[in-house]
């Protein structure tokens, strides 16, 4: 796209033709890179190993993508040796040249937009508006955390005195190595973030990416490679999370560590990474995204948002929305027309032009949908959705419809759950404290959304809402949508460890600390 094109998860009208062309000539060039086999990037050098794991497509499980290594727990230990050397090197950069490097990528992501959307498209199963604006966030995450760097004078400040003679200056300085272990639904985007924090703080990385995407991480590191990052500073390591994952937690000499997924690997991983000692770790993780819909909401608006957020990317959205609280006046109305909606939406192959849902990423997300659906049916209702689609096109992908339901005790386990599946649950309540409260009470504290015309209703949300990101009235979204620079992404409650959101204003200091230096002359 060359950088004049940004497609953002909110944008609200459909790509041109001139935009469906290159992703369309893309796709062929990426279908005739399929099939080979992939090293670990180690050193700055490749390391193939007769272990390696098949990379599927979603969409057609009978199409190897490619053949990746299944790195060991020494290739870890490697890697962090690798990472440690380098960073003598890479810490040492002065930090204009970093941050010149790492605005570098973010347009040369740019210019590369359409080869990594269909990479996309085929590994991870996005559609091609969202594989677009995986790519265009992983470019902002560059050029912002960049400006970042730059706007803060690479984080050197002088203090006051306590005396003529003397000087001292607050200097925040990189950690070391971190290891960056980043999620499948946005595997361009996200270990782009991650990664380019670390690195333009001057640390050095270690990445592991999802199983399920590992040809989108590579990609990536190839392009930081061609951009000039200094061999070591970024490193390759492929394999599962009980191997590869947990010997990047447990080893001593990574300094710090950076994850998104699920609560409950992130909160396994935080007790593994501090047992021998106390060290930095971010953990974004997930949520069970509320919607707030009241009598004076504009019902277009919140149909569109809602769907959205609830089926964008098939449901896996950390910030999808998965819960709708709606007052008692509209909920006939809102919930009709929400199911006509959400039939509209196509379901299928997810390189097709008008395609809003391609599959879920494997199996397990299946057995996950169909075990929420079965519950929907015996506690409450499903009013549309709820089928695993196998027969034609189908046949050999991970393919369900959009499901909405309703009439599930406000307390059952679909309205707590996070589910990350295509799957939106509706509760009708009294009124907006009702929601609020209802909202509230969960462990999770990612996103939220209202839809109100009526301010003094959303300022109210505005002021009670136990969520990181909350959003009033946005068609584009309900519940989805942050960008970088825009809309900082972090989580309360269970949803994060930090309190300082991705892409956010704060970010990058997470991978510094700090040095006060006192020169008496």
């Amino acid at each position: 796209m060359g950088g004049s094109v940004k497609i953002t998860y909110a944008s609200l009208s459909a790509p041109s033709d001139e935009v469906h062309q290159g992703y369309e000539r893309a796709l062929e060039k990426v279908r005739g890179t399929l099939g080979l086999v992939h090293p670990l990037l180690i050193g700055g050098k490749r390391r193939q190993l007769l272990r390696t794991f098949p990379d599927l497509n979603p969409a057609d499980t009978r199409q190897v993508l490619g053949h990746f290594a299944l790195g060991s727990r020494q290739d870890v230990v490697d890697a962090v040796a690798a990472a440690q050397h380098a960073f003598v090197e890479w810490s040492a950069v002065p930090w204009r040249e970093r941050v010149a490097l790492i605005a570098k990528v973010g347009d040369l992501l740019s210019e590369r937009a359409f080869e990594f959307a269909a990479l996309m498209t085929l590994e991870a199963g996005k559609t091609r508006f969202e594989a677009l604006g995986d790519v265009s966030e992983a470019a902002d995450f560059f050029r912002y955390y960049a400006r970042q760097m730059e706007e803060a004078g690479g984080f050197d400040l002088p203090l006051e005195r306590l005396s003529p003679n003397e000087e001292t200056r607050s200097v925040l300085r990189p950690y070391g190595v971190w290891a960056v272990i980043s999620p499948f639904n946005f595997p361009v985007a996200l270990a782009a973030g991650m990664c380019a924090g670390a690195l333009v703080a001057g640390n050095t990385v270690v990445l592991k990416p999802a199983s399920d995407t590992p040809y989108s991480a590579l990609r990536l590191v190839e392009l930081l490679e061609a951009a000039g990052l200094p061999p070591g500073a970024l490193n390759l390591v492929t394999g599962t999370g009980d191997e590869v994952g947990m010997a990047l937690v447990e080893s001593p000499d990574v300094a710090g560590l950076v994850f998104t997924g699920s609560r409950e690997v992130g909160e396994r991983i935080a007790r593994r990474f501090i047992a021998a000692r106390l060290r930095p770790y971010i953990l974004e993780m997930g949520g069970k995204n509320p919607a707030i819909v009241t009598a004076s909401a504009d019902l277009a608006k919140a149909v569109e948002g809602i769907a959205r957020s609830a089926f964008g990317n098939s449901g896996q959205k950390c910030s999808a929305c998965s819960r709708v609280y709606v007052d008692p006046h509209v909920f006939t109305e809102f919930a009709e027309r929400l199911v006509e909606k959400t039939k509209s939406l196509r379901v299928g192959n997810p390189a097709e032009r008008d395609v809003f849902l391609g599959p879920v990423i494997n199996r397990r997300a299946v057995a996950t949908y169909e075990a929420a659906v079965s519950e929907a049916r015996r506690d409450g209702r499903v009013l549309t959705g709820g089928e695993v689609l196998k027969d034609g096109g189908y046949a050999h992908g991970h393919f369900v419809t959009p499901a909405v339901v309703d009439r599930l005790p406000l307390d059952h386990r679909l309205l707590r759950d996070e589910l990350f599946v295509p799957f939106v649950a509706l509760a009708e309540v009294g009124s907006l404290e009702e929601a609020l409260t209802w909202a509230n009470r969960s462990e999770f504290g990612l996103t939220a959304g209202i839809f109100s015309e009526d301010p003094d209703e959303v300022r109210t949300f505005l002021d009670r809402i136990e969520a990181g990101v909350a959003y009033a009235s946005r068609r584009g979204g309900a519940t989805t949508g942050a960008w970088p620079g825009v809309n900082s992404f972090g989580g309360w409650k269970a949803s994060g460890s930090s309190g300082k959101g991705a892409g956010g204003p704060y970010y990058v200091q997470q991978f510094l600390r700090e040095q006060s230096q006192t020169w008496v002359k």
